[in-house]
């Protein structure tokens, strides 16, 4: 699925079961920026709008209400996802809102949200940056989240290779990290990818490299 398409059925799902004013907050505060953070930072990582929620309300320590720009509420985790613009976060406030703005991030971290805040500029410029940090956040809780069957410590190190390089793994990327033969790289990759932690990456002359799944987050605790 594209992620117009997915955007499309993420914002049907949630209007649909909303009413009154968090229903018109959804419809007033998810606009371009939000959109984008979307589309150029998560989208881009994970391929799923899933365990999002989009303008979620939160109440502060006085029982106020507040609403995140998301919410992303997986099983392991509460986070809160923000999309801050100079104009309307920073410039615009005075000290008062500014001093509120800190200690309700202080109070949600306090019982238990993890806080990601993103500038609407590297948003839009720089994503890359966003897409770093973001991972970086999310990633650690995604390695505790418990593993169903344990692995070979010869493959997760190749899990963890894969991931410390960033980018699609290829068997010269083995051969040359652990020291053995090409057919050995070769059959270690093949056996993550029947077990669904890689994905072969094909071109016009066959499988030449490797790219981590999901799934394979779960294995580099």
């Amino acid at each position: 699925m594209e992620f117009e398409e997915a955007h499309q059925a993420f914002m049907e799902y949630h209007l649909s079961r909303r009413t009154g004013e968090r229903k018109g907050r959804l419809l007033r505060g998810h606009q371009y920026a939000e959109k984008l953070l979307l589309q150029n930072v998560w989208w881009p990582l994970f391929g799923t709008l899933d365990n999002l929620h989009p303008e979620y309300e939160v109440y502060d320590w006085n029982r106020k209400s507040q609403f995140l720009d998301f919410a992303f509420l997986p099983a392991f985790g509460r986070f809160g996802l923000e999309c801050d613009g100079y104009q309307s976060h920073v410039k615009d406030m005075d000290r008062e809102k500014f001093s509120y703005a800190l200690n309700r991030d202080t109070f949600l971290t306090g019982i238990g949200w993890k806080m990601i805040h993103f500038s609407f500029d590297d948003i839009q410029r720089r994503p890359e940056v966003c897409q770093m940090l973001l991972q970086m956040v999310i990633s650690p809780r995604l390695l505790r989240k418990g593993i169903d069957r344990p692995l070979p410590v010869t493959e997760k190190e190749i899990l963890l290779l894969a991931w410390r390089l960033g980018r699609h793994v290829r068997p010269k990327d083995v051969t040359d990290a652990f020291d053995i033969d090409f057919r050995t790289a070769r059959n270690r990759l093949r056996s993550l990818t029947a077990k669904g932690l890689l994905a072969p990456i094909e071109t016009g002359r066959g499988v030449r490299a490797y790219e981590l799944r999901e799934l394979a987050l779960n294995y580099l605790h």
